[in-house]
């Protein structure tokens, strides 16, 4: 064989090592939208959770789907035993008005930039005698986290709106804990096998429901109960079987709130395995510009101090209280509503994300599927055709992790 020409070899290695450092960047456009698209491999396990959440960038919930409940407008109704009457797996997934879910959403995702999708779940709806979990809304359940799994996402799992079963008074703690137990063993048990690209979150906004306390961070009373919640979650995953000894776990505040006293009143579990804990808050900042539905709360400024200070004020506190001394911390929900004020929300978000970033904590934008109405008008994606309904958003949200590609 005769010897290659060593300008040609030095081309070749040039392109070579051009595609590897590249990995599966590409540079999308949307009319006048440009940003970066960066696809990191996601390893099946990590080092501990600092690790996962590193290789964050993006998340994205599939609200109003998995979660839904109550009574509905479809002609079936709320049992008090915690099941629907005479409903099909695919009636309560769709019960709130999006479609059923399909794993074409999730690659529409991964391409926008998103490489965490988190999946929020009722499971009293599906409870039946001894607090048995149908076996066919686990399944479904099971296909929908498969869908995430096999595309190389990280997928968070959780319960949802449960606030029915799950409360955190010294008079109804002690029976949460049992069906909470309960709950929690038939889960770890279905995930056994799965990597640790699938984490399992506790809780999600656990809290009394209409207490004047609800959003502000409890009382001293529930945040103890909630606390020993969270000590018999990780024992109960722990002692499951499989690869749950080693599963990531996230624990969120009373209510998911970030204000201080909800912050303060958080302890981390004691575990078997040290550093595989993430904490979680939510916050729709500001209240008036992301949350409020009234639309004439639709401007936001990045030079004024009060549309800015309630996000950095927020990051900064479960920073100083968490991430700062080792514990990873998310924002496992945010978002702000479409008032008809698209590019407000594209720098909104840009500088939401950034702020966080900066500070090593991710977001999970939150997303309901909810495009028209009066309602929290919170979608970004189409789930009907797999479109970015907001693409100058998208933008934003990706323009706000620019500083994450140089963490891998």
């Amino acid at each position: 064989m005769n010897n290659l020409p060593l300008t040609f070899v030095i081309a070749v290695l040039i392109v070579f090592f051009a595609v590897s450092c590249a990995g599966n960047s590409n540079t999308s456009n949307d009319g006048d939208i440009d940003y970066k698209i960066i696809h990191v491999n996601i390893p099946d396990t990590f080092a501990n959770a600092a690790e996962l959440v590193s290789h964050i960038r993006i998340g994205w919930s599939l609200g109003n789907t998995l979660d839904t409940f109550g009574n509905t407008s479809s002609g079936y109704s709320w049992l008090g035993d915690g099941t629907f009457a005479n409903t099909s797996v695919s009636q309560m997934e769709t019960a709130w008005g999006n479609p059923v879910t399909s794993k074409e959403v999730f690659a529409a995702l991964k391409k926008a930039g998103f490489n965490t999708i988190r999946i929020p779940v009722t499971w009293y709806k599906a409870l039946g005698a001894n607090n048995a979990i149908r076996a066919d809304w686990m399944a479904r359940v099971k296909t929908i986290v498969d869908y995430v799994i096999d595309n190389n996402m990280i997928a968070i799992l959780n319960s949802h709106h449960d606030e029915s079963i799950f409360k955190f008074t010294n008079a109804e703690t002690e029976q949460s804990l049992t069906v909470y137990k309960r709950v929690w063993e038939q889960i770890a048990q279905t995930f056994k096998d799965y990597d640790e690209r699938l984490v399992f979150e506790g809780l999600n906004e656990p809290r009394t429901k209409g207490a004047a306390h609800e959003w502000s961070g409890g009382n001293a009373e529930e945040r103890n109960n909630l606390n020993k919640h969270y000590r018999l979650f990780v024992d109960t995953v722990r002692n499951s079987d499989g690869k749950n000894d080693r599963r990531i776990l996230i624990i969120n505040t009373y209510g998911a709130s970030a204000t201080q006293s909800a912050v303060d009143g958080l302890e981390i579990p004691a575990d078997t395995v040290p550093d595989r804990i993430i904490v979680s808050v939510h916050f729709y900042e500001p209240y008036n510009f992301a949350l409020n539905t009234n639309a004439s709360f639709n401007s936001w400024n990045r030079n004024n101090s009060s549309d800015t200070s309630p996000i950095t004020e927020r990051v900064n506190r479960v920073y100083n209280k968490f991430a700062s001394k080792g514990i990873p911390v998310i924002i496992g929900e945010f978002g702000a509503m479409n008032k008809g004020n698209e590019e407000t929300r594209a720098k909104w978000a840009e500088f939401y994300v950034k702020t966080a970033m900066d500070k090593g904590i991710p977001c999970v934008w939150w997303d309901n599927g909810s495009f028209s109405g009066d309602g929290e008008l919170f979608g970004l994606i189409n789930r009907n055709n797999n479109v970015i309904t907001y693409p100058k958003v998208l933008a934003g949200l990706i323009h706000g992790t620019s500083g994450w590609k140089f963490n891998h």
